[in-house]
């Protein structure tokens, strides 16, 4: 392991990349890294126990940059972990060995834009409050060829949605559904200080952002900024569903993600409280997703008898408030409870 170096600087930016038997796109993602108008100040690689050889190549990338830019201010850490530790927890890792001011995650597999670190730069300059910006992504296939719509149309961050996270309503709209995709986001480093540890249940980057947004602000950027790979092998991913599949999730059993939803808002319900700079008006609201959250994991395993309580609950205004609205709330209706239901 090369140990990480300290930086001083308004724009120390450090990258938490996180590999697991990546070697056939790591070499052209550390290389658009280094490519940057705005090179980075450290590049912390954390491998989790690959058994193929990303490694091998991340040391050669290493060697190579030391040869062409022996002047460089770009140092690199190298952290291989013998037991894999799952994505969040080896992305938590990472996160903690980087010591930039700012810090930019990064996928093993995607390809960043030139301007990525500098057009986040730019966004945390025009807004002293901020505490994590996200930007679009290109969406692109295995070989690179570009793939049709974009990460926020994926997503579903319209104009609409973009206006309100401007205005400071991103904790508002983390609290339905998450809409922020690491691979494509930068943060302050105080911010990882303040979410640690990251709680069980939790993608890295789900947590980071809501927590940013429940202390100070989120802000995105419509420029797409990285290509955002999609392949079979991805770990996380995103691509726009068919008519078909939506309804099929529709109609899925729901007493595991029920379940999952209940333990999240949980967890953030518990954490808040103990983070000084969080309003009272947003800790009551993460209690009052608990209780949607309780009210939705109650729900008879009989659809019949759901018609009543859910009825009340979307009368509450919680389902427009915690979630998609009538959506989760016709969904609640239709889907089994259980692979018998």
């Amino acid at each position: 392991m090369l140990e990480p170096q300290s930086f001083v600087g308004r724009t120390s930016v450090s990258v938490a990349i996180c590999t697991h038997n990546g070697e056939q796109f790591i070499e052209e993602q550390l290389r658009s890294v280094l490519a940057q108008t705005r090179v980075p100040t450290q590049i912390v690689v954390s491998d989790d126990a690959s058994t193929d050889r990303t490694v091998e190549v991340v040391r050669t990338v290493i060697t190579a940059n030391e040869q062409i830019n022996p002047d460089s201010s770009t140092s690199f850490s190298l952290i291989i972990n013998t037991v894999p530790l799952g994505v969040a927890a080896n992305f938590e890792q990472a996160i903690n060995a980087c010591t930039g001011k700012f810090v930019a995650l990064c996928d093993q597999d995607d390809v960043w834009l030139p301007r990525r670190v500098e057009a986040a730069l730019d966004a945390f300059d025009r807004h002293p409050s901020l505490l994590l910006v996200h930007s679009d992504a290109r969406l692109i296939d295995e070989g690179g060829a570009e793939l049709a719509p974009s990460l926020f149309r994926v997503l579903g961050v319209d104009e609409s949605i973009q206006r309100t996270i401007h205005r400071g309503g991103g904790f508002e709209l983390l609290l339905r559904r998450n809409l922020i995709t690491g691979a494509a986001t930068m943060f302050r480093r105080e911010l990882a200080d303040i979410a640690a540890p990251f709680p069980q249940g939790w993608l890295h980057d789900e947590w980071l952002a809501i927590v940013a947004a429940a202390v100070d602000e989120i802000d995105v950027i419509a420029e797409p900024l990285i290509d955002y790979r999609q392949h079979r092998h991805n770990q996380i991913g995103v691509r726009a569903l068919t008519v078909r599949e939506k309804f099929v999730r529709m109609i899925e059993p729901g007493h595991e993600r029920n379940s999952r939803l209940l333990r999240r808002s949980r967890s953030l319900a518990l954490r808040l409280p103990d983070i000084r700079a969080v309003v009272p008006a947003r800790i009551e609201a993460a209690r009052q997703k608990v209780l949607h959250e309780e009210r939705r994991s109650l729900l008879s395993p009989h659809r019949m008898l759901r018609i009543v309580p859910v009825v009340r609950e979307v009368m509450t205004g919680r389902y427009g408030k915690f979630g998609r609205g009538p959506a989760d709330a016709i969904r609640d209706l239709l889907q089994p409870l259980n692979p018998l239901g």
